[in-house]
């Protein structure tokens, strides 16, 4: 029974939304059916997504299935990395305060800015000209 055992959870950044599942395994991730060296082409990316593995020395111990939609690459990333950060805690809960201290269960509330009316962008305004 303890082998059927399945973590789900779910991370967001910027537009981008991330559903992982996190089973016992030999710690093979894989993102939208692709390996996750394949998905994501940045090495910096990938560095993202297994950070919370590598904190928590649980790098052989699951694999790791992650789908993601929306935003973009680096967003992804992002979201995946607290997607396996909560999946991690659902596991074993005494991780929360390390997992914490390093920043990886606090979501990026950092969003795109919206186009205001009257001007070109969130911020830039049109030309102001004297004549």
């Amino acid at each position: 029974m303890e082998d059927k055992t399945v973590f789900i959870s779910l991370g967001r950044r910027k537009d981008a939304i991330a559903r992982v599942r996190m089973f016992p395994g030999t710690g093979i991730i894989t993102v939208n059916d692709q390996a996750v060296d394949v998905y994501f082409n940045r090495e910096t990316d990938r560095i993202i997504v297994k950070q919370p593995l590598l904190l928590t020395n649980t790098m052989t111990k699951f694999d790791i299935t992650g789908n993601t939609c929306g935003g973009g690459i680096t967003g992804q990333a992002g979201a995946l990395r607290l997607g396996i950060a909560r999946a991690l805690i659902q596991s074993d809960p005494e991780l929360k305060d390390m997992l914490r201290k390093h920043g990886f269960l606090t979501r990026d509330p950092r969003a795109k800015e919206r186009k205001k009316y009257g001007q070109k962008g969130a911020r830039k305004r049109f030309q102001w000209t004297k004549r």
